[in-house]
């Protein structure tokens, strides 16, 4: 039986995702900032609010760790798989994820983030 309750597993995930979101989004701002394009603005807006939502996003997922008393450690990692160790409430639970993974969920949480916009508008 799974020390952690199901309704809790989101949110550790979130904080390994959303960091990572957040790094690949500086950086592709960068790139659009340096890049070639003869209009950088819409992009830069467009990347600018995507960082916004995901901190927001990160931000309460920090809140609702800290007042369940959550906490997410990076392990070990090698070209595979990279392992994070969950704490919840004295417990403590290694789990293992495909680096394939990782960046395939990464991905897909990029583009919800860059069509956010979109759907406010």
């Amino acid at each position: 039986m799974p020390l952690i309750p199901t309704e809790s597993l989101p949110y550790f995930e979130k904080m390994i995702y959303l960091p990572m979101v957040l790094t690949i989004l500086e950086r592709d701002r960068e790139t659009v900032e340096k890049g070639p394009f003869k209009l950088k603005r819409p992009y830069v807006a467009i990347i600018d609010h995507a960082v916004r939502e995901a901190q927001r996003e990160l931000k309460d997922t920090k809140l609702y760790l800290r007042q369940n008393n959550m906490k997410v450690i990076r392990g070990n990692h090698d070209d595979t798989f990279t392992e994070y160790v969950f704490f919840y409430s004295g417990y403590e639970e290694h789990r293992r994820y495909l680096n394939v993974r990782l960046r395939n969920r990464v991905e897909e949480l990029l583009g919800i983030y860059l069509t956010i916009e979109k759907q406010v508008n």
